[in-house]
């Protein structure tokens, strides 16, 4: 159990910004270590994926004595699946949902994923979306899409559809405007057929930590730019996002606007503060979905203060030397969202084995 006294982790709601969890498992819920993380740090929602479920599946017991039944109950492997997790993640949705009621549906969200399969696949993507939203039955969970071309148009069928959607594997600026573009269009969709706009939630996960790994590699070992990419693209990003009015006619119906997420905030190497991707992005209206070792260091030396602003002429300076150096943010980006893809799929793949 956590010590119950001034929480690191809370003092950043203070300034605007709600930190999730990035993991999900039956034992986090079973011990009470959710319901715990919600009690004393504050944290305000979960995101989960291919990966973190393929480690809670194969580590956690829990899902092991499960499986022999699901066997028999069920001859898909991802209908396995789904009966294993989404119990939980419905659970999940129910530790939050007396945070959902008080924050006016704007914070206690969880996430879940559509099939990394279907990224290519506009129209099996928004079916596999709204399938999963009626399979777990609570407004407070969140599909989970990649931001690939094909999943942004999803997302405005989606949108329209009245489901809550995480935009996730965004790596570049290009994607975040496409990303952000599709959810007005589907807004506006809604209101000349006049539905209503309110409490229909979103979030842009910006990765970060992955961009620096992939910068660094093309830099000298000396530079000093190194470890500045990502973090002057989100910042930039969030001015941009601070700026824009264009959203005023949405709020004015009730429309929740579209936040951005930072995720895979996790540092890659132990030169590394790590919790820098904490504390360096630390803004009002944000979120930051940490893993269970980011949040733990935060707690016990993350300074809360806030990062970001409006004023961001530095963090244009680093842009403009990398692409003097022959470096493009946005090809980096392609190139990890197709990784990234990959990545998830690859874990998609081996947890649907450890099921059969």
């Amino acid at each position: 159990m956590l010590e119950h006294s001034a929480s690191r982790v809370r003092a950043v709601a203070d300034l605007g910004q709600q930190i999730w969890l990035d993991d999900l498992s039956r034992e986090l819920l079973v011990s009470g270590q959710l319901a715990e993380l919600i009690a004393h740090d504050g944290v305000q929602g979960l995101t989960s994926n291919p990966a973190i479920f393929h480690h809670a599946i194969q580590h956690d017991p829990a899902y092991q004595a499960a499986l022999p039944l699901l066997r028999t109950a069920h001859a898909a492997p991802e209908a396995r699946f789904e009966a294993l997790v989404i119990p939980d993640v419905q659970r999940a949705c129910d530790l939050f949902a007396p945070l959902y009621r008080d924050a006016d549906g704007k914070a206690g969200f969880v996430s879940f994923e559509v099939s990394p399969r279907l990224a290519h696949d506009a129209a099996a993507t928004v079916a596999d979306a709204k399938r999963l939203w009626a399979l777990i039955a609570r407004p407070n969970a969140m599909i989970k899409i990649p931001a690939t071309p094909t999943g942004i148009a999803a997302l405005e069928e989606v949108i329209y559809a009245g489901i809550n959607v995480n935009m996730t594997l965004i790596f570049s600026a290009s994607q975040i405007q496409a990303v952000r573009a599709a959810h007005r269009r589907s807004l506006a969709r809604r209101l000349q057929d006049k539905l209503s706009v309110q409490r229909i939630a979103s979030v842009a996960s910006v990765f970060i930590s992955r961009i620096d790994v992939a910068v660094d590699a093309l830099l000298p070992a000396a530079d000093p730019l190194r470890g500045q990419a990502a973090m002057a693209a989100a910042r930039i990003a969030y001015a941009d996002w601070k700026k824009d009015n264009g959203f005023a006619v949405f709020a004015a119906f009730g429309a929740t606007p579209q936040w951005l997420l930072w995720a895979s905030t996790a540092t890659k190497t132990a030169a590394e503060r790590d919790v820098r991707y904490v504390e360096g992005l630390i803004g009002a209206d944000t979120i930051n979905t940490v893993p269970d070792a980011t949040l733990a260091a935060f707690r016990d030396h993350g300074v809360a203060a806030a990062a970001l602003g409006t004023e961001v002429q530095a963090e244009r300076a680093v842009l403009a030397q990398l692409a003097h150096q022959g470096i493009d943010l946005e090809t980096i980006g392609q190139q990890l969202l197709a990784a990234g893809l990959l990545q998830f799929e690859q874990a998609f793949s081996k947890l649907l084995a450890l099921t059969e």
